[in-house]
Formats: C-alpha cells, structure tokens, sequence
C-alpha cells in the first residue's frame, strides 16, 4: 500500500517496508532555503516509520509539528549559546522555552549541549561544556524532567589513536577536558555521541584504505572488524574504557556519504552513498553491536535526511541527504519514493534481503500488519 503526501509541489508515494527503518535514526538539518515545512517532514518521517531524529537547534516549528507522533527527539544547544548555559538560571530558562512546554506530547529524549566542540579550536568553548551540561541537567532535575532526557554532546576527531581499535585512547591534550566529562556522563547514564565518517578515511587515502571495508562490504576484517564504522566505535569504547570509565555507552549521533563531491573529493559518488547507507540498514536491521559489544544494539543516526544547500564548506557538504528538498529521494537505499505520475515499485536488491532477514512468512505477515495500521491510520 502506498501513501502520498505532499512535498512542497510535488506528491510523493511512500511504500512501508517492515519495521526496519524504527532501528535507524535520523539527522534532520536544516540549512537550506527550500525544505519542505515541518508539518510535511513529519509526514515523511511516519511514513518511513524513522522514530527517532535529532535536531540542531531547538525549532519551535518543528517541536511543535512533532507532537503526538512517537518520535524520539535529540534537540541541541548551539555552540554559541553553551557559554550562557553555564549559568544555572540560564540553563533553567533555557529549559523552560525550550523543552518543558513541548514535553512530554513532543518526545524530547536527548539534548546535545553544542556539537563537535572539542574540535573547535575554542578553548574557551571547551572549558564551557561540562559545567554547561551540570546546569542543564540540574535543570531537568529542577523540572522533574532528568528521566526523560539524556544530556551529552556529539564529538569527533577526539582520538589520539584509533588503530587497531583495541589501543585507542584520547589526545593527551585533551585529558584534563574528557575525565570531568566522562564523570559526567557515567554519573547520569548519558551516552558518549561521537559524529563517525569512515568516507573521510577513504577520502584522504583512497590507495591505502580498501573501499569495501568503509562500506560494509568486506567478509573479514582485520581481528573481527569487517567494517570501519565498528572499528571506529570500538576505539572509542577502548579509550573511554583506558581512563577508567568502561561503563559507558557509545552512540553514533551522525554518519553518512556524501552522493556528491568536488574533484578532489574523492569516492563521493550516488553509488558509494548508496551502498553505504543501504548496507549500514541492513546491520541495523539485525541489531547488531560491535566487535567489544555484540550484545548491545549500536544505535546509529544517519546523516542526513534532506541536502541542504546553504552548508558551506566543498560540494560534498551539501549532499549528504537521501531526499531532495522536493521530496524526491537521491539515491534508494531500500525504499521506493515516486511522484504521483508514475507507479510505485519495490523490487529492489535491499527489500530482497530484508525478506531473508526476516524469512519469507514473516515478511508478509509484517507487510500486511504495516498496510493495516496506514489503512487505519489514513481512516482517521
């Protein structure tokens, strides 16, 4: 069964696909000029049955548009405003504009105090962050709020070594900034995001890094890795685990491919994106932890939902997205997304396998459960 929504001027066709899709997060930027409104984002998301997205600002359109709907909501502080959070009152009236009055029929679960600030050359931003994230979880607490969300931020490029994944460990720079910071998160069970892009890896030494182990493609890997994204994961479980804190979890808050580069870009293609993100659904199809926690589902948010084009920086930027602004999809990872002039097809390669996944019975058993619930949800 198909459903058509509309996507600023075009009507846009969703197919269900079993719930696979609840597994995988998404990032829903917004620096562009001609997104579709929230309301209509939103349509998209519970269409696609995505549950959980962040946010890099707190978007009272898009709080708004997102009530009643079930999806999991990571919204941030900027990393210009993180200065201002160290003030407790700041923090509580950030909180109470914010969160309190969307909470709880907007599912606000996470809130990243700024993003990759500890790559940001500001050291004055640096030494910010953890007294700006004891005020706003005080806040939450003040607000009866701390059980629903988790407080943290998203980091990357905070590793001295990576490889193997075994001895990674932090900048030692860096020691003085992350310890306070991993009491933090131990204390109140908050995850440690990390923004992972095994494509900027590849990107860097095409010669020296095998394309079919950046996307998933490898049968074996070097000691039990047989994809960089784990590998990178599991040198930042062996870093945080070195300095004492092993008990913390470790969340993907972005990855993705770039479908579309400059010149020197190199391996930003449609093709690559594709299998990157197709291969990466098909892992969180399969609930699959890492090498150092199999046991322990990986939770991934893609990155992005949409291009966006007013990011600066070189082409590759800009694409990102596995929609067009306009609704129409960049490159299918398992979906089909058509216009209303044309009839809507699910035969591809991925949907192949998540019947596999899923044995044949249930497959059907899902689809038409899923059908039911749009029927229902359309009659209402």
């Amino acid at each position: 069964m198909a459903v058509s929504i509309l996507l600023g001027s075009r009507i846009v066709s969703i197919v269900w696909l079993p719930s696979t899709w609840f597994f995988l997060g998404s990032n829903y930027g917004q620096v562009a000029n001609n997104l579709p409104s929230p309301e209509q984002v939103r349509l998209l998301l519970t269409s696609l049955r995505i549950t959980k997205t962040r946010i890099y600002d707190t978007n009272p359109g898009v709080l708004t548009a997102f009530a009643n709907t079930g999806i999991d909501l990571i919204v941030t502080v900027p990393n210009e405003a993180v200065g201002m959070m160290m003030d407790p009152r700041q923090a509580l009236q950030w909180v109470m504009t914010n969160v309190q009055p969307y909470f709880p029929a907007t599912k606000i679960t996470g809130i990243s105090v700024g993003n990759e600030v500890y790559t940001s050359d500001d050291p004055t931003l640096m030494s910010n962050l953890v007294p700006a994230l004891l005020s706003i979880h005080s806040a939450l607490v003040q607000l009866g709020l701390d059980s629903y969300n988790h407080v943290s931020t998203a980091n990357s490029a905070v590793l001295e070594n990576s490889y193997p994944p075994s001895m990674g460990s932090f900048k030692p720079e860096m020691a003085n900034l992350v310890v306070p910071f991993l009491q933090f998160l131990a204390a109140t069970k908050s995850p440690f995001w990390i923004n992972a892009y095994p494509y900027f890896a590849y990107k860097d030494s095409p010669a020296k890094v095998s394309l079919d182990y950046v996307l998933f493609k490898r049968t074996q890997g070097w000691l039990r890795y047989d994809n960089m994204l784990y590998a990178q994961v599991d040198a930042v479980i062996f870093a945080i685990a070195r300095l004492g804190y092993g008990g913390v979890e470790v969340r993907v808050s972005e990855t993705g491919w770039p479908s579309k580069g400059d010149p020197n870009e190199v391996g930003a293609t449609v093709e690559n994106a594709r299998a990157y993100n197709r291969n990466l659904l098909l892992r969180q199809i399969r609930s699959e932890g890492t090498p150092v926690r199999p046991n322990q589902r990986l939770e991934v948010y893609l990155f992005a939902l949409f291009n966006e084009d007013m990011k600066p920086g070189p082409t590759s930027e800009r694409n990102y997205g596995l929609y067009q602004p306009d609704g129409t999809m960049v490159y299918n990872v398992g979906l089909a997304a058509l216009t209303s002039s044309a009839s809507v097809s699910l035969t591809s390669s991925a949907t192949r396998d998540m019947r596999k996944e899923v044995g044949s019975l249930w497959y059907w058993i899902l689809m038409f459960s899923l059908t039911f619930q749009a029927f229902m949800r359309m009659a209402i």
